[in-house]
């Protein structure tokens, strides 16, 4: 998908004039519906704006004005497309670098903007641009937003607008969840009041999204198995990646991705999931994986021939792979398997839909329905709640609810 680019054009600002009764001459910038105007500095009249855009201008002073405004024009585009994901606050920053932009932090926009840096610094590509969609859509909605103004009655409108403009509930949850996460760094500098505190319990919830069944059942797990794909290379990789990942804890493909060689010791993986690492910095565990044969039959063979300590195990990555095309590649990896593990779920008339995530969710499950404690599933999925696990743990089958229910009368 195409990014989404500003667009631009020079007006005349008629909302106001001077004391000869001339106009400013500004620079309109446009995007995602909402527009901001800034000054080229100079005011002319409508008759004198007609005549700088003839064709047929002779007046030099005239000239030199289209020159000027065309000019900023040209520079504002040039910025925007440096700009890899468009925001107010840097475009303005960048184009007029000598003037000295307020950090004004009653403006939800700026804490945002911090927090987008801090992410971008840290190589968190994803995360950031997540963050940084959720300010786009906020200020869409309300521009120059203070955080005054966010009460229940806002949050109220601001989901229903959404939702009014065909978002999902699990979207407007997460741009919901990215602004409470903010919210809170708000409160910690004491740029607002705890009691202000919109977000909670008699307050505003977040809403969240419909839970679809994601786990497969062991009967599942073992056709995909058995399933031969060795007629195509995709189908067999897709295959093999989707099996790595559910013997492996679970690990999604970004941290399969990741697996560097000195994380490996014979049949034992210890590793620190790249979520975790950097958002509990202070207390990340390390999750210890012990192979199975058939995961370390995976590892060995798609592995690099390179068996050095800091290099990746897998191929997708380099030591000089980039936070931007590492994204890609393992986004375009994460497509491709997903892509063919439907395919192979269609074959096998597995009406669920398969993707990476279910091998996440299927782990879970069907450690869970083995009897397994949700202490241990939640320490071996990395998590640092437990509440987070039950989330991830399926319900069980209707045929599973139907025995249960059964015991309630049996009597004999």
């Amino acid at each position: 998908m195409p990014t989404k680019r500003p667009s631009f054009s020079i007006i005349l600002d008629k909302r106001t004039t001077n004391a000869d009764g001339l106009f400013p001459l500004k620079l309109r910038v446009t995007f995602d519906r909402n527009s901001r105007l800034y000054s080229v500095g100079h005011f002319i009249s409508e008759d004198t704006f007609d005549k700088m855009n003839s064709s047929k201008l002779r007046d030099e002073r005239l000239k030199d004005i289209r020159v000027e405004s065309q000019n900023l024009k040209n520079r504002a585009e040039e910025i925007s497309r440096k700009i890899e994901q468009f925001n107010w606050e840097e475009f303005k920053s960048l184009l007029f670098p000598d003037q000295k932009v307020e950090r004004d932090k009653s403006l939800v926009s700026t804490l945002f903007n911090d927090y987008v840096s801090t992410l971008k610094s840290e190589g968190r590509v994803s995360t950031y641009q997540s963050y940084q969609t959720t300010l786009n859509s906020l200020e869409n909605f309300k521009s120059d937003l203070k955080w005054s103004e966010i009460t229940k009655e806002f949050l109220n409108q601001y989901e229903k607008k959404m939702l009014q403009e065909g978002r999902s509930l699990t979207t407007v949850g997460i741009y919901l969840r990215s602004l409470r996460a903010i919210y809170n760094i708000a409160v910690e500098n004491s740029v607002v009041t705890k009691e202000a505190y919109p977000f909670g319990k008699k307050k505003y919830k977040i809403p969240a999204g419909r839970n679809i069944k994601k786990a497969l059942t062991i009967e599942e797990i073992k056709r995909i198995f058995d399933f031969d794909a060795s007629f195509d290379a995709s189908y067999q990789k897709a295959k093999d990646f989707f099996i790595l990942s559910y013997l492996c804890n679970g690990l999604n493909l970004k941290d399969v991705c990741l697996l560097k060689n000195k994380d490996l010791q014979g049949n034992k993986l210890t590793i620190v999931r790249a979520k975790t690492a950097l958002t509990t910095k202070s207390n990340s565990k390390p999750i210890l994986i012990v192979l199975h044969e058939t995961a370390l039959g995976i590892i060995n063979k798609y592995r690099n021939f390179d068996v050095s300590p800091d290099s990746y195990i897998f191929p997708f990555l380099s030591k000089n792979t980039t936070p931007e095309d590492a994204r890609k590649r393992i986004q375009n990896l994460t497509k491709t398997t997903n892509k063919f593990m439907k395919r192979i779920g269609e074959q096998l008339g597995i009406e669920k839909h398969i993707t990476t995530y279910t091998a996440r969710h299927s782990y879970s499950t069907v450690l869970k329905r083995s009897g397994v404690s949700t202490e241990y599933i939640s320490e071996s999925l990395g998590h640092s709640d437990l509440r987070t696990t039950e989330s991830y743990l399926d319900s069980f089958e209707d045929s599973m609810k139907k025995e249960y229910s059964s015991l309630l009368t049996k009597f004999d």
